[in-house]
């Protein structure tokens, strides 16, 4: 395997593959997104004689951005007929993978203060998602039944704790930081739970009255869209805001 080589190149220099069979001007704007919300993680790969071998999306998104040069690895280990293969079999294999609905779910539902629908996400990977009716001031969202489908899950069950236990012990250990700072990092750490929603559901199904009302109120399941984004499970997003303001004003 030969040794990577990595390199910035301008823009102007990376030369588009003429004969790539892959449509993705769908793709440029999401990928744009991530590119400006995340920064430039990937870099493209290139021929020897500065061809796009993969990145051809990254490259027109990096344009669209006004980015001047972009890092590169070159992939001059190849002859010409790997570069053939892999061009293809870099965007078909990514064809292959599927996703896991529930812990997709589960990762969704961690990211708050982040529009996933400006990568592709938009809403359908989610059991709660909004439908907006006709009615061009009224949001209609399909709320879950929670109704008892089987037995009810345990507390674990509904909360992996793994990788926050771990990282807590790891600060609880270690020297050379002060109390506060301690204090504020074991907080931090709790954002790596992880809930399981779909054992959620099936708890607050069985659960007392009181408990289903805290569970509301702690935003685990939505029963009142109003309520769910006052206690933070949904964000009413500002250009949607925007609008209604200004046809309220006209």
């Amino acid at each position: 395997m030969g040794e990577l080589k990595m390199v910035y190149k301008k823009i102007e220099e990376i030369l588009p593959y003429e004969n790539n069979p892959r449509n993705n001007d769908e793709a440029v704007d999401a990928v744009a997104e991530s590119i400006q919300e995340f920064g430039f993680k990937i870099p493209i790969v290139i021929s020897g004689d500065n061809v796009v071998v993969a990145g051809h999306t990254r490259i027109k998104a990096a344009k669209k951005l006004g980015m001047k040069e972009v890092p590169c690895i070159v992939a001059d280990d190849l002859n010409e007929e790997q570069i053939r293969a892999f061009r293809l079999a870099d965007n078909k294999s990514a064809e292959i993978a599927t996703w896991d609905e529930e812990k997709l779910e589960q990762e969704l539902a961690q990211i708050m203060s982040i529009d996933m629908s400006l990568f592709g996400f938009d809403g359908e990977e989610s059991d709660f998602a909004d439908e907006i009716t006709d009615d061009k001031y009224t949001f209609n969202t399909n709320i879950p039944q929670y109704e008892i489908t089987g037995e009810q899950p345990t507390i674990d069950e509904m909360l992996d704790e793994e990788k926050s236990k771990q990282l807590i012990s790891e600060i609880e250990k270690a020297e050379g930081i002060t109390e506060e700072e301690r204090r504020f990092l074991i907080q931090a750490a709790r954002r790596h739970n992880v809930f399981n929603y779909r054992n959620i559901a099936e708890y607050y199904a069985h659960a007392t009255q009181e408990m289903q009302r805290l569970m509301e109120k702690s935003a685990l399941v939505i029963i009142d869209m109003d309520n769910a984004i006052a206690n933070g499970y949904a964000a009413l997003f500002s250009d949607v805001l925007d609008v209604m303001e200004g046809e309220e004003d006209a």
